[in-house]
């Protein structure tokens, strides 16, 4: 059966990407799907596993990366869960969706694949005995159930690729203890990462596999109407400093304003969140891709800790041309702190 058809007529949201209304609503009010609470305490690892009472939830994985070849390289893994309704049951009438996409970008190339699946016949979703989520053979996987140790595979037409990460250092949980407001009116989701992970792997394109390594981060996140009305679309950085700190912004733009937040992570590993408006981001460049006007160079300052850093795409055509397309790809960073990080841009039409 064609999942295609299986979902047509269903309004797809998918997390990271796009105008949000054009994506199941992300800012319109829900009834009958849980809403975040301030007041929960993320518990593991439990919240390592799927929430069917929410709307919207991902996994989501990307890793800067280095080859034997000498060249620099970006990988993204994300699966998504999109809910037509709360809870989960077996078989077709499972109102669960999953979503997977895979990218890989070169320095001159930019490669992503997507697969659908129905929740209910075991073609895709998340379990913690032990921690694997999976999409047909799409898989990041644990011998255990934290995500302490993880591999992650991927395949598409002209790429594919099998990475082992290695977590080294504590789980943040951004805003208040998890709780991740997203805009003036309150909207918000429940949001944790694993900042730190050492990768290792293969890369395997059209010229042969590339031996890499590398560092990798893992975002976890869930909501049921995570944006306010009026935003229409967002900027998201994860950046890692040569110095061992860590940043994690994102902007949310929107009709009656920009939104901004974001996460400070020290070299041990201790996070510490920013105030609505402290992070900042201003576009320098802008560049054609796919017929769109995107800005690819940014200047981002966070003054209370004497950020001021310039960041540059390693590849300005990193397009994921999926369903709902969106720029997403690795960056590097100079200024008063140098390393490397990866962009999400969305809402770019």
């Amino acid at each position: 059966m064609n999942v295609r058809l299986v979902i047509a007529g269903v309004i797809i949201c998918l997390p990271h990407m796009g105008a949000t209304q054009g994506f199941a609503g992300l800012g319109t009010q829900v009834e009958g799907f849980a809403i975040p609470d301030r007041q929960n305490t993320l518990e593991f690892p439990l919240d390592h596993g799927s929430h069917p009472n929410f709307r919207i939830e991902w996994w989501y994985m990307t890793a800067n990366l280095n080859g034997d070849d000498g060249g620099e390289y970006g990988v993204q893994w994300t699966l998504f869960r999109i809910a037509r309704g709360p809870g989960d049951r077996a078989g077709w009438s499972s109102p669960q969706i999953w979503v997977g996409h895979a990218g890989l970008t070169t320095e001159d190339a930019m490669y992503y694949d997507e697969r659908w699946a129905r929740g209910g016949i075991g073609q895709a979703g998340v379990s913690i005995q032990p921690f694997t989520a999976w999409i047909d053979n799409w898989a990041m996987a644990s011998p255990d159930q934290t995500l302490q140790n993880l591999t992650v595979t991927a395949s598409g037409g002209r790429f594919a690729y099998n990475l082992a990460m290695t977590a080294r250092g504590p789980l943040v949980r951004h805003g208040d203890n998890g709780y991740s407001v997203k805009s003036a009116g309150g909207q918000a989701s429940h949001y944790y990462s694993q900042p730190r992970y050492d990768v290792t792997g293969t890369l395997t394109l059209a010229d042969g596999s590339v031996e890499v390594t590398g560092q990798g981060w893992l975002d976890r996140e869930w909501s049921s109407q995570p944006l306010a009305k009026d935003q229409n679309g967002w900027d998201w950085f994860s950046l890692s400093f040569d110095s061992g700190a860590k940043l994690m912004g994102f902007i949310l733009r929107g009709d009656s304003g920009d939104y901004s937040s974001g996460t400070w992570i020290d070299a041990e590993g201790s996070a510490t969140p920013l105030a609505p408006g402290a992070f900042q981001a201003v576009p320098l460049d802008y560049s054609i891709v796919e017929g769109r006007t995107v800005p690819v160079t940014w200047q981002v300052n966070l003054p209370e800790h004497e950020v001021s850093v310039m960041i540059q795409p390693i590849n300005e055509q990193s397009w994921m041309g999926t369903s709902v397309p969106y720029w997403e790809g690795p960056v590097t960073i100079s200024g008063s702190h140098t390393g490397r990080g990866y962009l999400e841009m969305t809402g770019y039409e």
